[in-house]
């Protein structure tokens, strides 16, 4: 990874083993993830390798996000501040129960 994706990809590794440090670091498709039990939780996807305007960060059905019958499993970033890794620290939190 190059950039800003890298910057974003090493700023999350920070926030999730900070916030989550059960969770346990892998490579998933090549890019970033972390596993609780051996299974995928969350993960990052880069801009620049799939060929999209934006990077993502994502939780797979591991996570315990559900709320009502539909709710977000992705989140695109373009940019890492303050207020997005606020909201990250408490989707992390909701993941882990």
């Amino acid at each position: 990874m190059n950039g800003s994706d890298r910057a974003m990809a090493t700023r999350l590794h920070e926030i999730v083993t900070a916030t989550a440090p059960t969770l346990e670091p892998k490579t998933w498709y090549g890019m970033p993830a972390y596993a609780k039990d051996g299974k995928i939780l969350c993960f990052f996807q880069s801009a620049e390798k799939f060929g999209s305007r934006y990077a993502t960060f994502g939780f797979s059905d591991e996570a315990t996000l559900d709320q009502g019958a539909m709710w977000p499993t992705s989140f695109a970033l373009t940019d890492l501040t303050l207020v997005e890794e606020k909201k990250i620290v408490a989707l992390l939190k909701r993941a882990m129960r």
